[in-house]
């Protein structure tokens, strides 16, 4: 009898960077295994999905009792392609986290529960489905259309197309994807949207253009089994098209030739919790990884994305590495919407809509056109206040209120999701007089139903207001429906948060109104006024996208009419705005002038949170003076002492937070390297007990 061959591996498995365990684990295979393979080990009690990283090892120098045979692999599947695994260690090397944790999070859960009878099920039925591609010819393209399709086809990239709301971007991508597919009969394309709520309508238009069957979507909203079913027909080649949110970056595409960012600028393409990686910048560097085309478009680009498309300066500057593409024009000729500033100082004290915003949604309605009102606060009201003490609904758990819900009568906390009835009378004096503060949307659709009771519709009917934000779409398809009635004429007057005022394509609303955006004038994030001015031109873009419908306008009502955000506004001005907004950051050296990394920490006391992230400062300092190139990259980086988040404590847990910043992303990811060495040092340190957890966010988005 032969003796059998070991074959020693190293294997991803999914551990949080904190927990301490190794990125790559050894385990004794019986048979030679391809990297990239999909296997089954065992890590403690359990049996865990892993992927094959390193083969053709040495035995490691373990003791006998160490040593792990793997559980099993999972046959059928083609192997993870080495590009796919390059993408996965650069993405948790630039963003501090486990490989494992980063490679295993970007794989589908349901293949961690399937045996090989079951997958080779799923493959069967792979097989047997069709993903053919039929491309249907679309509108006929205006000049700048054409012009941004030229320099796309003749030009490496990236790419950062700048274009109005209304200017026809969608078609450029799906032009673009169109040629890709049709030059090359295996290639791939990838088209990133921020939210899942842009995904239906975008995923109809793809499909009536490519054919049902050429396109498959990943997002959370999934079921577990149609993740499964739309990641094999991305990792085995069969759909030509994944439509997507910031996941689908991380997606097995061996053939991707063309990635679409659309709305690049919206925070939501950064992940907020485990593996916190930016999906725009992943498809920046997959694109050059693998030689695909990469496109991000908006109207409003991110400070990094346009200052990385500035173009040359004859002095000096070289410019960015992208190449802008601007299309100013609205197709169809259809005009901007008039720009109005409402001086909410010469309105009574306490006026929500003021007398201008009325008469203006009245002419409207009289006219059988739509209104849309923005606030972007849910709920009745964000607390319930008593004016005999001062007790307000603070949340039990969090450093943060309760929100008033008027429709179910409860007070809601929007951070950990503690719930209680509203009390009949003040908590702390009994007092039954207790009253709503501030507004949210509920309280919004409320008061405009009765400031609007005695109008009519052109058929004389009364007026009909919609309501849409996180409350009203919690159930299945319930966004889908409220869209399509917005979408078919059946409401008058939609009113919502942020959600409603991106990438939506309504035709019939002519008047756009923003209720209270003066918050984030002088907010403590530097990033506010940029995330403002976004959010009220992309909702300006919701009005007067059909030029037979005449003028149309948008009334922001302000206590701060002439704030140079809103001139910029009024004018449709970004590139004025971003000018403005760029020479103040490279004043402070903000981003995009820096980089930046913050530290968490999170402990059943402040000072026990604090007094880590110090303690950390203070090591990292003294370990990087005794360093070789050590007191370099103390020079260059900045390590500021942790203070309380601004929400300091969520579900009964304190948080604090420490900044790193510094004119090198080089010297700032040496500093970071060396900080999870004495991050695991720390830890074992009895001085920290009562330390939950820590984590690190590489350029963040908010501070």
């Amino acid at each position: 009898m032969t003796a059998t061959t070991d074959h020693w591996i190293e294997v991803a498995v999914q551990t949080p960077a904190h927990s301490g365990v190794g990125d790559l684990l050894s385990y004794r295979s019986p048979v030679p295994l391809e990297t990239g393979s999909l296997v089954r080990v065992p890590l403690g009690r359990r049996e865990v999905l892993g992927v094959v990283w390193n083969n053709g090892l040495t035995a490691p120098d373990l003791p006998p009792q160490a040593l792990k045979d793997i559980a099993g692999a999972l046959e059928g599947l083609p192997p993870l392609d080495g590009r796919w695994c390059q993408l996965m260690a650069f993405a948790a090397q630039y963003y501090q986290r486990s490989l494992g944790e980063m490679a295993l999070s970007a794989l589908p859960p349901q293949l961690r529960d399937l045996d090989n009878i079951q997958l080779a099920r799923r493959l069967k039925k792979q097989t047997a489905a069709t993903y053919s591609l039929q491309i249907q010819p679309g509108p006929t393209l205006s000049t700048q259309q054409t012009q941004a399709l030229q320099q796309i086809a003749t030009h490496a990239g990236p790419f950062l197309l700048f274009g109005s709301t209304g200017s026809g971007k969608t078609e450029v991508y799906l032009h673009a994807v169109a040629q890709v597919l049709q030059a090359d009969d295996s290639a791939q394309a990838l088209i990133l949207v921020p939210e899942i709520n842009l995904t239906p309508q975008l995923e109809a238009r793809v499909r009536e253009r490519f054919g049902k069957d050429a396109v498959v979507s990943m997002h959370s909203g999934l079921t577990p089994a149609q993740r499964l079913k739309s990641w094999l027909a991305a990792h085995t080649g069969t759909a030509r098209i994944v439509l997507g949110t910031r996941m689908a970056v991380l997606a097995s595409m061996p053939q991707l030739q063309l990635i679409v960012v659309d709305e690049e600028h919206d925070p939501s393409y950064k992940q907020q919790e485990g593996a916190r990686y930016s999906a725009r910048d992943l498809a920046l560097y997959r694109g050059q990884q693998c030689g695909a085309r990469v496109l991000l478009g908006s109207a409003t680009p991110s400070l990094e994305s346009w200052h990385h498309s500035r173009p040359a300066d004859a002095d000096s500057d070289p410019g960015g590495r992208y190449l802008r593409l601007h299309m100013p024009a609205r197709i169809g000729a259809a005009p901007l919407p008039v720009v109005r500033r409402v001086d909410m100082n010469h309105q009574p004290r306490r006026t929500v809509l003021s007398a201008p915003l009325v008469q203006a949604i009245q002419a409207r309605v009289a006219k059988g056109e739509q209104s849309m009102l923005l606030l972007n606060r849910r709920g009745y009201a964000p607390v319930l206040y008593c004016a005999d003490c001062g007790w307000k609904s603070e949340c039990r758990h969090c450093s943060a209120f309760r929100v008033f819900h008027k429709i179910d009568r409860t007070l809601r906390c929007h951070h950990c999701g503690a719930t209680d009835r509203v009390p009949r009378a003040c908590p702390s004096c009994g007092n039954a007089d207790i009253a709503p503060l501030g507004r949210g949307t509920e309280q919004l659709e409320e008061q405009l139903a009765e400031l609007l009771s005695g109008v009519r519709r052109p058929d004389g009917q009364p007026v009909r207001i919609a309501r849409i934000d996180a409350d009203t779409t919690r159930l299945k398809g319930a966004l889908e429906s409220q869209l399509a009635a917005v979408h078919s004429g059946e409401v008058d007057v939609l009113v919502g948060t942020q959600m409603i005022a991106k990438g939506h394509d309504f035709r019939r609303i002519t008047l756009v109104a923003a209720i209270n955006p003066d918050s984030a004038l002088f907010s403590s994030d530097f990033r506010a006024p940029e995330r403002l001015f976004a959010l009220l031109m992309q909702a300006a873009g919701r009005a007067g996208r059909d030029a037979t419908q005449g003028e149309s306008e948008m009334l922001v009502q302000t206590f701060h009419p002439t704030h140079p955000l809103f001139e910029a506004l009024k004018r449709h001005d970004y590139p004025a705005f971003a000018a403005s907004e760029l020479a103040e950051r490279a004043t402070a050296s903000l981003p995009p002038f820096s980089h930046q990394a913050l530290l968490r920490a999170d402990a059943r006391e402040q000072a026990v949170a604090q007094g880590f992230l110090n303690a950390a400062r203070q090591t990292l300092e003294a370990w990087l003076g005794e360093e070789e190139g050590g007191a370099e990259v103390l020079e260059q980086v900045s390590l500021y002492p942790a203070v309380p988040m601004g929400l300091q404590k969520v579900a009964d847990v304190e948080r604090a937070q420490m900044l790193l910043e510094s004119p090198s992303r080089k010297h700032l990811h040496r500093a970071l390297s060396r900080l999870q060495d004495v991050l695991h040092t720390l830890r074992a340190d009895p001085a920290h007990k009562g330390l939950i957890r820590w984590l690190v966010d590489v350029d963040p988005q908010a501070i």
